[in-house]
Protein backbone atom coordinates (compact mmCIF):
# COMPACT_ATOMS: atom_id res chain seq x y z
CA UNK A 1 0.00 0.00 0.00
CA UNK A 2 2.69 2.51 0.53
CA UNK A 3 4.83 1.79 -2.69
CA UNK A 4 1.29 2.80 -4.70
CA UNK A 5 0.65 5.96 -2.93
CA UNK A 6 4.40 7.44 -3.45
CA UNK A 7 3.56 8.17 -7.13
CA UNK A 8 0.08 10.60 -6.29
CA UNK A 9 2.57 12.60 -3.52
CA UNK A 10 5.37 13.29 -5.85
CA UNK A 11 2.14 14.42 -8.28
CA UNK A 12 1.90 17.00 -5.99
CA UNK A 13 4.68 18.35 -5.45
CA UNK A 14 5.38 18.37 -8.59
CA UNK A 15 2.52 20.77 -9.58
CA UNK A 16 3.13 22.90 -6.76
CA UNK A 17 6.72 23.62 -7.91
CA UNK A 18 5.35 23.90 -11.48
CA UNK A 19 2.53 26.80 -10.16
CA UNK A 20 5.54 28.73 -8.24
CA UNK A 21 7.92 29.23 -11.97
CA UNK A 22 5.21 30.43 -13.53
CA UNK A 23 3.75 32.81 -10.93
CA UNK A 24 6.68 33.64 -8.67
CA UNK A 25 8.04 36.34 -10.39
CA UNK A 26 4.36 38.04 -10.03
CA UNK A 27 4.76 37.53 -6.24
CA UNK A 28 7.49 38.76 -5.81
CA UNK A 29 6.84 41.92 -7.46
CA UNK A 30 3.74 42.59 -5.90
CA UNK A 31 5.34 41.85 -2.16
CA UNK A 32 8.17 44.12 -2.96
CA UNK A 33 5.88 46.87 -4.28
CA UNK A 34 3.97 46.15 -0.98
CA UNK A 35 6.98 46.94 1.18
CA UNK A 36 8.31 49.76 -1.16
CA UNK A 37 4.79 52.00 -0.80
CA UNK A 38 4.73 51.29 2.87
CA UNK A 39 8.43 53.28 3.04
CA UNK A 40 7.16 55.48 0.90
CA UNK A 41 3.91 56.17 3.43
CA UNK A 42 6.35 56.32 6.13
CA UNK A 43 8.69 58.56 4.61
CA UNK A 44 5.70 61.05 3.46
CA UNK A 45 3.93 60.94 7.26
CA UNK A 46 7.76 61.75 8.74
CA UNK A 47 9.18 60.28 11.56
CA UNK A 48 7.60 59.42 15.13
CA UNK A 49 8.46 61.42 17.67
CA UNK A 50 7.31 61.46 21.66
CA UNK A 51 5.21 64.10 22.57
CA UNK A 52 3.60 65.43 25.96
CA UNK A 53 0.56 67.13 26.76
CA UNK A 54 0.07 70.76 28.47
CA UNK A 55 -1.48 70.14 31.51
CA UNK A 56 -2.67 72.26 34.23
CA UNK A 57 -1.21 71.06 37.58
CA UNK A 58 -0.16 72.57 41.15
CA UNK A 59 3.82 74.05 41.15
CA UNK A 60 5.85 74.85 43.96
CA UNK A 61 8.87 76.46 43.41
CA UNK A 62 11.73 75.86 45.83
CA UNK A 63 15.79 76.71 46.68
CA UNK A 64 17.59 73.91 48.04
CA UNK A 65 20.95 74.52 50.22
CA UNK A 66 23.17 73.36 52.51
CA UNK A 67 24.43 75.15 55.94
CA UNK A 68 24.93 74.55 59.66
CA UNK A 69 22.66 74.78 62.62
CA UNK A 70 24.17 77.44 65.26
CA UNK A 71 22.46 79.76 67.90
CA UNK A 72 21.80 83.20 67.22
CA UNK A 73 24.53 84.05 69.63
CA UNK A 74 27.61 82.35 71.91
CA UNK A 75 28.68 82.87 75.28
CA UNK A 76 32.21 83.10 76.04
CA UNK A 77 33.12 82.56 79.69
CA UNK A 78 36.24 83.03 81.47
CA UNK A 79 37.78 84.37 84.69
CA UNK A 80 37.28 88.36 85.74
CA UNK A 81 40.84 87.73 88.08
CA UNK A 82 43.98 85.75 87.96
CA UNK A 83 44.26 82.86 90.06
CA UNK A 84 44.45 78.80 89.92
CA UNK A 85 41.41 76.63 88.84
CA UNK A 86 40.41 74.44 91.76
CA UNK A 87 37.51 72.73 90.62
CA UNK A 88 35.74 72.49 87.03
CA UNK A 89 32.48 70.18 87.57
CA UNK A 90 31.42 70.31 84.40
CA UNK A 91 32.40 68.57 81.22
CA UNK A 92 32.08 69.67 77.13
CA UNK A 93 28.75 68.99 75.61
CA UNK A 94 26.57 69.08 79.06
CA UNK A 95 23.89 70.77 79.26
CA UNK A 96 23.85 73.20 82.40
CA UNK A 97 21.27 75.79 84.03
CA UNK A 98 21.55 79.46 84.71
CA UNK A 99 23.55 79.96 87.95
CA UNK A 100 25.46 76.15 87.75
CA UNK A 101 28.89 75.99 89.20
CA UNK A 102 31.60 76.13 85.83
CA UNK A 103 34.39 76.61 87.42
CA UNK A 104 35.95 77.69 90.78
CA UNK A 105 39.41 79.43 91.58
CA UNK A 106 41.42 79.06 94.96
CA UNK A 107 39.89 81.15 96.83
CA UNK A 108 41.64 81.41 100.61
CA UNK A 109 43.47 84.75 99.87
CA UNK A 110 39.87 85.99 98.76
CA UNK A 111 38.16 85.01 101.69
CA UNK A 112 40.82 86.38 103.94
CA UNK A 113 40.72 90.19 102.20
CA UNK A 114 36.96 89.64 102.56
CA UNK A 115 37.09 89.44 106.68
CA UNK A 116 39.71 91.86 106.40
CA UNK A 117 37.39 94.35 104.73
CA UNK A 118 34.48 93.46 106.78
CA UNK A 119 35.70 93.79 110.20
CA UNK A 120 37.08 97.47 108.83
CA UNK A 121 33.58 98.21 107.88
CA UNK A 122 32.68 97.19 111.20
CA UNK A 123 35.54 99.53 113.03
CA UNK A 124 34.38 102.77 110.79
CA UNK A 125 30.67 102.48 111.48
CA UNK A 126 31.70 101.58 115.64
CA UNK A 127 33.19 104.88 115.30
CA UNK A 128 30.21 106.28 113.77
CA UNK A 129 28.02 105.49 116.64
CA UNK A 130 30.50 106.68 119.13
CA UNK A 131 30.20 109.76 117.42
CA UNK A 132 26.74 109.96 117.83
CA UNK A 133 25.87 107.85 120.88
CA UNK A 134 29.13 109.15 122.98
CA UNK A 135 30.87 112.25 121.78
CA UNK A 136 28.00 114.04 120.26
CA UNK A 137 26.21 114.32 124.39
CA UNK A 138 28.96 115.06 126.04
CA UNK A 139 30.30 117.93 123.38
CA UNK A 140 26.60 119.10 124.13
CA UNK A 141 27.32 118.74 128.34
CA UNK A 142 30.37 121.13 127.72
CA UNK A 143 28.60 123.51 125.60
CA UNK A 144 25.92 123.88 128.49
CA UNK A 145 28.48 124.06 131.23
CA UNK A 146 30.64 126.60 129.02
CA UNK A 147 26.90 128.90 128.95
CA UNK A 148 26.41 128.58 132.83
CA UNK A 149 30.09 130.17 133.14
CA UNK A 150 29.61 132.36 130.66
CA UNK A 151 26.84 133.55 132.35
CA UNK A 152 28.45 133.83 135.67
CA UNK A 153 31.61 136.01 134.74
CA UNK A 154 28.89 138.04 132.94
CA UNK A 155 27.38 138.84 136.04
CA UNK A 156 30.50 138.97 137.65
CA UNK A 157 32.01 141.68 135.33
CA UNK A 158 28.49 143.82 135.59
CA UNK A 159 28.87 143.60 139.26
CA UNK A 160 32.96 144.62 138.95
CA UNK A 161 32.13 147.66 136.73
CA UNK A 162 29.36 148.91 139.13
CA UNK A 163 31.62 148.97 142.06
CA UNK A 164 34.85 150.14 140.17
CA UNK A 165 32.19 153.00 138.99
CA UNK A 166 31.68 153.59 143.16
CA UNK A 167 35.96 153.29 143.82
CA UNK A 168 35.28 150.62 145.78
CA UNK A 169 37.66 148.04 143.81
CA UNK A 170 40.79 149.46 141.84
CA UNK A 171 41.65 148.97 137.77
CA UNK A 172 43.21 145.54 138.28
CA UNK A 173 40.00 143.83 139.71
CA UNK A 174 38.05 145.02 136.93
CA UNK A 175 40.64 143.39 134.53
CA UNK A 176 40.73 140.64 136.28
CA UNK A 177 36.90 140.50 135.66
CA UNK A 178 37.11 141.34 132.16
CA UNK A 179 39.46 138.40 131.49
CA UNK A 180 37.41 136.11 133.17
CA UNK A 181 34.49 136.86 130.71
CA UNK A 182 36.42 136.74 127.71
CA UNK A 183 37.80 133.00 128.42
CA UNK A 184 34.09 132.27 129.34
CA UNK A 185 33.10 133.54 126.05
CA UNK A 186 36.04 131.48 124.27
CA UNK A 187 34.76 128.11 125.90
CA UNK A 188 31.59 128.85 124.62
CA UNK A 189 32.43 129.18 121.19
CA UNK A 190 35.10 126.39 121.44
CA UNK A 191 32.03 123.95 122.62
CA UNK A 192 29.89 125.33 120.18
CA UNK A 193 32.34 124.60 117.29
CA UNK A 194 33.06 120.97 118.65
CA UNK A 195 28.79 120.40 118.80
CA UNK A 196 28.53 121.75 114.93
CA UNK A 197 31.49 118.96 114.24
CA UNK A 198 29.78 116.15 116.10
CA UNK A 199 26.26 117.05 114.16
CA UNK A 200 25.77 115.47 110.83
CA UNK A 201 27.08 117.76 108.42
CA UNK A 202 29.84 118.67 111.18
CA UNK A 203 33.46 117.99 109.57
CA UNK A 204 33.90 115.51 112.24
CA UNK A 205 31.02 113.90 111.91
CA UNK A 206 31.52 114.11 108.11
CA UNK A 207 34.81 112.11 108.42
CA UNK A 208 33.08 109.62 110.33
CA UNK A 209 30.47 108.83 107.68
CA UNK A 210 33.22 108.72 105.05
CA UNK A 211 35.20 106.02 106.85
CA UNK A 212 32.18 103.94 106.51
CA UNK A 213 31.45 104.62 103.25
CA UNK A 214 35.03 103.53 101.83
CA UNK A 215 35.20 100.82 104.31
CA UNK A 216 32.24 99.87 102.84
CA UNK A 217 32.95 100.07 98.73
CA UNK A 218 36.54 98.68 99.42
CA UNK A 219 34.44 95.67 100.95
CA UNK A 220 32.15 95.30 98.09
CA UNK A 221 35.34 95.19 95.86
CA UNK A 222 36.52 92.68 98.03
CA UNK A 223 33.30 90.43 97.92
CA UNK A 224 33.20 90.65 94.30
CA UNK A 225 36.49 89.48 93.66
CA UNK A 226 35.81 86.66 95.82
CA UNK A 227 32.53 86.40 94.23
CA UNK A 228 34.89 85.86 90.49
CA UNK A 229 36.54 82.68 92.50
CA UNK A 230 33.18 81.09 91.56
CA UNK A 231 32.44 81.37 87.88
CA UNK A 232 28.66 80.23 87.16
CA UNK A 233 26.62 80.05 83.89
CA UNK A 234 24.76 83.20 82.88
CA UNK A 235 22.15 81.54 80.86
CA UNK A 236 21.24 77.97 80.89
CA UNK A 237 22.52 75.99 77.59
CA UNK A 238 25.01 73.49 75.99
CA UNK A 239 28.68 73.41 76.51
CA UNK A 240 30.34 73.44 73.10
CA UNK A 241 34.03 74.48 74.44
CA UNK A 242 35.98 74.07 77.39
CA UNK A 243 39.68 75.04 77.72
CA UNK A 244 40.62 74.57 81.23
CA UNK A 245 41.32 72.05 83.72
CA UNK A 246 41.85 71.55 87.40
CA UNK A 247 45.45 73.54 88.30
CA UNK A 248 45.45 76.01 85.76
CA UNK A 249 46.53 79.43 86.38
CA UNK A 250 44.06 81.39 84.58
CA UNK A 251 44.40 85.28 83.58
CA UNK A 252 41.77 87.58 83.83
CA UNK A 253 39.48 87.72 79.97
CA UNK A 254 40.90 84.56 78.61
CA UNK A 255 38.14 82.54 77.59
CA UNK A 256 38.08 79.12 79.44
CA UNK A 257 34.43 77.69 78.14
CA UNK A 258 32.12 78.31 75.01
CA UNK A 259 28.33 78.34 76.00
CA UNK A 260 25.91 78.02 73.26
CA UNK A 261 22.18 79.17 75.32
CA UNK A 262 19.14 77.11 74.66
CA UNK A 263 16.12 78.44 73.11
CA UNK A 264 15.91 79.61 69.35
CA UNK A 265 17.88 77.78 67.02
CA UNK A 266 19.49 78.95 63.80
CA UNK A 267 19.77 77.36 60.16
CA UNK A 268 23.07 79.22 58.38
CA UNK A 269 22.61 78.59 54.34
CA UNK A 270 24.70 80.22 51.89
CA UNK A 271 22.11 81.19 48.56
CA UNK A 272 23.47 80.98 44.97
CA UNK A 273 23.05 84.94 44.45
CA UNK A 274 21.21 84.14 40.84
CA UNK A 275 18.17 83.01 43.33
CA UNK A 276 18.60 86.07 45.67
CA UNK A 277 15.56 87.41 44.10
CA UNK A 278 13.40 84.43 45.06
CA UNK A 279 13.94 84.71 48.96
CA UNK A 280 11.94 86.82 51.30
CA UNK A 281 11.53 86.87 55.31
CA UNK A 282 8.89 85.06 56.37
CA UNK A 283 9.03 82.31 54.01
CA UNK A 284 8.49 78.51 55.02
CA UNK A 285 11.25 75.97 54.69
CA UNK A 286 12.02 72.54 55.19
CA UNK A 287 15.25 71.25 56.63
CA UNK A 288 17.03 67.69 57.47
CA UNK A 289 20.14 67.10 58.98
CA UNK A 290 22.86 65.02 57.55
CA UNK A 291 23.24 62.61 59.97
CA UNK A 292 19.80 62.43 60.46
CA UNK A 293 17.99 62.90 56.85
CA UNK A 294 14.63 61.04 57.67
CA UNK A 295 13.95 63.59 60.66
CA UNK A 296 12.43 66.77 58.71
CA UNK A 297 11.66 69.84 60.44
CA UNK A 298 10.32 73.22 59.82
CA UNK A 299 12.36 76.63 59.36
CA UNK A 300 10.91 80.12 58.62
CA UNK A 301 13.63 82.84 56.60
CA UNK A 302 14.73 85.44 59.19
CA UNK A 303 17.44 86.95 57.95
CA UNK A 304 18.88 88.14 54.64
CA UNK A 305 22.22 89.37 54.65
CA UNK A 306 22.37 92.52 52.43
CA UNK A 307 26.07 91.83 50.91
CA UNK A 308 26.92 89.12 48.88
CA UNK A 309 30.57 87.06 49.59
CA UNK A 310 32.73 88.24 46.55
CA UNK A 311 34.63 84.99 46.34
CA UNK A 312 31.84 82.27 46.33
CA UNK A 313 29.18 84.65 44.41
CA UNK A 314 26.56 83.59 47.68
CA UNK A 315 24.22 85.24 50.09
CA UNK A 316 24.32 84.11 53.48
CA UNK A 317 20.19 83.39 54.81
CA UNK A 318 19.53 82.42 58.26
CA UNK A 319 16.21 80.51 59.26
CA UNK A 320 14.48 80.49 62.56
CA UNK A 321 13.93 76.40 63.36
CA UNK A 322 10.10 76.72 64.58
CA UNK A 323 10.19 73.55 66.28
CA UNK A 324 12.17 71.51 69.06
CA UNK A 325 14.62 69.11 67.76
CA UNK A 326 16.48 67.27 70.23
CA UNK A 327 19.28 65.59 67.57
CA UNK A 328 20.06 68.86 66.57
CA UNK A 329 24.18 69.74 67.56
CA UNK A 330 25.82 73.12 66.93
CA UNK A 331 27.67 73.69 63.79
CA UNK A 332 25.59 70.43 62.24
CA UNK A 333 25.51 69.88 58.86
CA UNK A 334 22.07 70.54 57.70
CA UNK A 335 20.17 70.84 53.77
CA UNK A 336 17.24 72.89 53.62
CA UNK A 337 14.93 73.30 50.77
CA UNK A 338 12.67 76.42 50.82
CA UNK A 339 9.39 77.46 49.49
CA UNK A 340 9.92 80.06 47.73
CA UNK A 341 6.81 80.15 45.55
CA UNK A 342 3.29 78.39 44.69
CA UNK A 343 0.49 78.27 42.23
CA UNK A 344 -2.16 75.98 42.08
CA UNK A 345 -3.46 75.06 38.40
CA UNK A 346 -1.01 76.10 36.84
CA UNK A 347 -0.16 75.37 32.85
CA UNK A 348 2.57 73.62 33.08
CA UNK A 349 5.02 71.47 31.22
CA UNK A 350 8.37 69.75 32.02
CA UNK A 351 11.33 71.07 31.62
CA UNK A 352 13.14 68.43 29.65
CA UNK A 353 10.70 69.77 26.68
CA UNK A 354 11.64 73.35 26.28
CA UNK A 355 14.96 74.16 24.19
CA UNK A 356 17.17 77.21 25.36
CA UNK A 357 15.04 76.99 28.95
CA UNK A 358 17.64 79.48 30.55
CA UNK A 359 18.17 81.90 27.43
CA UNK A 360 16.24 84.94 27.18
CA UNK A 361 13.92 82.79 24.42
CA UNK A 362 13.02 79.77 25.27
CA UNK A 363 10.78 77.46 22.30
CA UNK A 364 9.43 74.26 21.52
CA UNK A 365 8.26 72.06 19.53
CA UNK A 366 4.92 71.72 18.88
CA UNK A 367 3.15 68.82 16.86
CA UNK A 368 -0.06 70.86 15.00
CA UNK A 369 -1.17 69.39 12.44
CA UNK A 370 0.85 66.74 11.56
CA UNK A 371 3.62 68.80 11.76
CA UNK A 372 6.42 70.20 13.47
CA UNK A 373 6.11 73.51 14.32
CA UNK A 374 8.54 76.10 16.71
CA UNK A 375 7.40 77.97 19.16
CA UNK A 376 8.07 80.35 21.16
CA UNK A 377 7.22 80.23 25.02
CA UNK A 378 7.06 82.68 27.91
CA UNK A 379 7.83 80.65 31.21
CA UNK A 380 6.85 81.55 34.67
CA UNK A 381 7.34 79.48 37.92
CA UNK A 382 9.50 76.41 37.83
CA UNK A 383 9.25 73.87 40.50
CA UNK A 384 11.24 70.57 40.08
CA UNK A 385 10.98 69.02 36.95
CA UNK A 386 7.79 71.20 35.88
CA UNK A 387 7.94 74.86 35.10
CA UNK A 388 4.95 77.16 34.58
CA UNK A 389 3.74 78.10 30.99
CA UNK A 390 2.64 81.99 30.61
CA UNK A 391 2.74 82.33 26.85
CA UNK A 392 2.54 80.18 23.80
CA UNK A 393 0.82 77.14 24.44
CA UNK A 394 -2.73 76.21 25.47
CA UNK A 395 -3.77 73.67 27.33
CA UNK A 396 -3.80 69.89 25.71
CA UNK A 397 -1.26 71.05 23.37
CA UNK A 398 1.21 68.28 21.99
CA UNK A 399 4.60 69.68 22.83
CA UNK A 400 7.47 66.90 21.30
CA UNK A 401 10.07 66.25 23.21
CA UNK A 402 13.45 67.25 21.70
CA UNK A 403 15.79 64.78 19.82
CA UNK A 404 18.77 64.00 21.31
CA UNK A 405 22.48 64.67 20.07
CA UNK A 406 22.29 61.00 17.84
CA UNK A 407 19.13 61.18 16.12
CA UNK A 408 18.13 63.81 13.14
CA UNK A 409 17.34 67.35 14.08
CA UNK A 410 13.60 68.06 13.17
CA UNK A 411 12.61 71.04 10.63
CA UNK A 412 10.64 74.17 10.39
CA UNK A 413 7.13 72.72 9.36
CA UNK A 414 7.84 68.90 9.32
CA UNK A 415 5.65 65.99 8.80
CA UNK A 416 5.66 64.68 12.09
CA UNK A 417 3.74 61.23 13.65
CA UNK A 418 2.86 60.90 17.40
CA UNK A 419 4.48 57.41 18.85
CA UNK A 420 1.70 55.65 20.01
Amino acid sequence: MSVSRMPQHNGAMNAVWTWVRQHGGKLLLGLLALLLGAALLRWWMGPQVQTEVVQRRDLLQTVVATGRVETPHRVDIGAQITGTVARVPVAEGQVVKAGDVLIELVGAELRSAQRQAELAVTQAQGRLRQLNDLQGPVVQQTLRQAQASLDTARASWQRSLALFEQGFIGQAALDESRKALALAEAQVLAAQKQVASTQAGGAEHSLAVGAVAEAQANAEVVSAKARYAVIKAPVSGQLIGRNVEVGDVVQAGKVLMTLSPEGATQLVVQIDEKNLRLIALGQQALASADAYPQQKFKAQVAYINPGINAQTGAVEVKLDVLESVQTLRQDMTVSVDMEVARKPQALALQVSQISDINGAAPWVWLLEGGHAQRRSVRLGLRGGAWVEVLDGLREGDAVITPPNASSNALREGQRVRAQP
